[in-house]
């Protein structure tokens, strides 16, 4: 009896070793989409003309270690001050971002698009769910300052992971006007802990530190928010079965400045922006306008 228990602890600890080293390498490392297929995808979704006719700009940003990040500068026909970083989505890459920079280039903001670390022509490596990638977004709010100038009108858009790294970066104190946040998480472990049981996700965690030098239990945007007090706007799926609502929702508690939450009905994640365009224009624009109208009070 006492070698049956104690092969079953063992066949059980390996199982969750094994399961946990699994996860940690999966949800670190998941298949990225190349440009040609996330562009083909938004072409096969919506009308892309208008980006054809866009005047664009490639260049480079060195983050804070180095690492360098690919950025396209879409720009606004007409002549502005105002910018707004659009940020995508856990294995896509900048052209991702194209679905939002509609509603913002009809406002007259020029658009700022860019791989997320490990995504599109950006090096290989391996995804922190906004540890990094926070950090990577705050060099570009400092970029873009330096080179369209200290007085521009600068604000975030972000889809998913691009959502969560906009609020991660909120923490290093960026003059930002505001920040849009759509299907974000509160922080990863929740998530994860749809997918498999609690203590897979704390084997896979505690692996993720060994292997990456970052476990999931610290990558928790939500903690971003605690001396934040730029105005937020976040927007989620009702219907998403990915990442729940309850993220935006504790996320909406947690913010300290102005902040909006709107649940799209029947869209699944991050698909608000395509389930209720008009709706989902008409809440930016909303957001916007009142900002404007509070600046100029």
């Amino acid at each position: 009896m006492k070698k049956t228990i104690a092969a079953a602890t063992i066949g059980a600890a390996s199982l969750l070793t094994a399961g946990g080293l699994f996860l940690s390498s999966y949800t670190m490392n998941g298949t990225r989409q190349t440009l040609e297929e996330a562009l083909q995808w938004q072409r096969d979704h919506y009308d892309l003309s208008w980006f054809d006719r866009l005047e664009t700009e490639s260049y480079l940003v060195p983050s804070y270690d180095g690492y360098e990040l690919h950025c396209l500068l879409c720009r606004c026909p007409e002549e502005s001050n105002r910018y707004v970083i659009l940020t995508h989505g856990y294995t896509d890459n900048r052209y991702g971002a194209l679905k939002y920079a509609r509603l913002y280039l009809d406002k007259g903001f020029h658009c700022i698009l860019y791989d997320l670390r490990g995504h599109g022509e950006n090096a290989p490596t391996f995804c922190t769910y906004s540890i990094r990638e926070g950090k990577d977004l705050y060099e570009i709010i400092k970029d873009s300052y330096s080179r369209y100038g200290a007085e521009i009108t600068l604000g975030l858009h972000g889809e998913s992971l691009g959502a969560a790294s906009t609020i991660a970066a909120l923490q290093y104190g960026p003059q930002v006007a505001f920040a849009v946040a759509d299907c974000p998480f509160a922080d990863i472990e929740n998530v994860l802990r749809t997918r498999a049981p609690a203590p897979a996700v704390g084997w896979a965690s505690l692996w993720a530190k060994l292997r990456y030098g970052y476990a999931f239990s610290e990558m928790r945007p939500i903690d971003a928010l605690k001396n934040s007090q730029v105005p937020l706007l976040l927007l989620h799926g009702a219907a998403d079965n990915f990442i729940s609502p309850e993220n935006s929702r504790r996320l909406y508690q947690a913010a300290q400045g102005p902040k909006e939450l709107h649940l799209i009905p029947g869209a699944g994640h991050a698909q608000s922006v395509l389930t209720a365009p008009e709706k989902y224009a008409a809440i930016v624009h909303a957001f916007l306008e009142k900002l404007s109208m509070n600046q100029s009070e």
